[in-house]
């Protein structure tokens, strides 16, 4: 059994992933978030719930406490709460980061895909970035996970792309991003370190 703690459990990958971690996996989850209201059907053996956010450090310290895994699927101040994360996690002694961001932040999207969804074309993913740019620097065994438009299909058929590869395609399901995060945090060899795009094949 891995403990893992879920940072924006309450939004649509977070909830997926919650779910299919329920399903798939015996694992103990921490389901951490600003508004905790939304959590539906609470799994009293498996589940503990935290309310608030992943920038204030008591929240933080009482969350990572006993964690073998965090997931984060964040949106707001990236690079504020990637660098939380990491000062919280270094204190806490926590190694294992899983961190949702954004396909196109290294411009590795090729014109077949869409190159217009690459940072140079879209400034929108300069937090993105900066966030990744904080967690590639610290001493984490962290992966970046760079998911294409999440959609709501059911399908696993996904496909890997390293850091300095080419991006795969444009779409994938929030199941297939889930799949992805349970096989890391089952596996800390898996991704480590590394910068991992995920699309549908």
């Amino acid at each position: 059994m891995t403990n893992v703690l879920i940072i924006g459990a309450t939004g649509s990958v977070g909830q997926v992933t919650r779910n299919y971690f329920l399903q798939n996996s015996n694992d103990s989850l921490t389901l951490m978030a600003r508004h905790t209201d939304r959590l539906r059907n609470l799994n009293a053996d498996r589940e503990h719930v935290i309310a608030g956010s992943v920038t204030d450090p008591a929240i933080l310290k009482q969350s990572l406490a006993g964690q073998d895994v965090v997931f984060a699927a964040l949106s707001g101040d990236l690079p504020r709460m990637a660098q939380a994360l990491v000062d919280g996690m270094d204190e806490a002694g926590v190694q294992r980061l899983l961190f949702i961001s954004s396909m196109g932040i290294y411009n590795e999207i090729p014109a077949s895909v869409g190159a217009s969804g690459n940072l140079d074309s879209n400034p929108m993913l300069s937090s993105y970035r900066r966030a990744a740019d904080i967690i590639e620097a610290s001493g984490l065994n962290y992966t970046v996970i760079r998911p294409g438009w999440f959609d709501s299909g059911n399908d696993t058929d996904y496909q890997i792309t390293h850091k300095g590869e080419a991006f795969g395609g444009h779409d994938v399901s929030r199941v297939s991003i889930a799949d992805l995060v349970l096989r890391l945090a089952h596996d800390p060899k898996l991704g480590s370190r590394d910068s991992l795009g995920i699309n549908r094949k």
